[in-house]
């Protein structure tokens, strides 16, 4: 069953994405010139998406893939670029439409771009599912739980991103509960790293699976962890 943080919070994400901020992230992924302070989100966002592609095989030909959180649909290109059969989802309409509009040609795989909730049973099965900057609003036991769910309908990697915590990125959450503003996106929600394996290695639905790698990308003010998670 659902928390009801877990719902409420997918409520915001929806809502910022879909109105507040979509203009701004069809902009911040985009060729546009940006300031000083989205010009680094976009290069980690980038040096991001680069990583955990790398982690994916380079032939994904007969491979379903779900892109979980898709924006504007970049990594669900690349996917398909090699050949995999990409479901790509998000809760925010105005940005799925982007994607539709920016990704017309699918390469030797496809694209099937869908407005909703990623954690959806009726998306279907997939070998690989990615989840980059999709689940660092919500707290752990809820990524957790998520990541459970996912990988009921995964067969062999799940890749997705923390924002991993730091002293910076921890008084940046605390003041942001403090000094809340009307237009600001949901809190990014710091997560332990060693934390967040404790909790994932050995829980019910996630018993099969454990993580393979981590890595970390920083790029002046991107801060965010990739983990892989493997069937064992």
């Amino acid at each position: 069953m659902e928390s009801l943080d877990y719902r409420e919070r997918r409520g915001q994400l929806e809502a910022y994405f879909d109105r507040t901020a979509a203009e701004t992230w069809a902009r911040l992924t985009s060729d546009a010139p940006l300031g000083r302070v989205r010009s680094t989100v976009r290069e980690g966002r980038d040096a991001m998406r680069a990583r955990l592609l790398s982690w994916l095989p380079a032939d994904l030909r007969g491979r379903r893939l779900l892109d979980a959180g898709c924006g504007t649909g970049a990594l669900a290109a690349e996917a398909a670029a090699r050949g995999a059969e990409v479901v790509a989802v998000d809760l925010a309409g105005s940005l799925v439409e982007l994607a539709r509009q920016r990704n017309t040609e699918a390469g030797p795989g496809s694209i099937e771009f869908r407005t909703g909730d990623m954690l959806e049973p009726g998306l279907g099965d997939f070998d690989h599912v990615v989840a980059m900057d999709s689940l660092i609003h919500y707290e752990a036991p809820d990524m957790v739980r998520m990541l459970g769910k996912l990988a009921a309908h995964c067969r062999e990697s799940i890749l997705f991103t923390f924002a991993p915590w730091t002293p910076l990125l921890g008084a940046m959450h605390a003041a942001g509960r403090l000094f809340p503003r009307a237009d600001r996106a949901p809190s990014i929600e710091p997560v332990r790293p060693v934390s967040l394996s404790l909790q994932l290695v050995g829980w019910g639905p996630l018993a099969a699976w454990a993580p393979v790698r981590s890595e970390r990308v920083a790029r002046g003010f991107y801060i965010s962890h990739a983990m892989e998670l493997s069937r064992s």
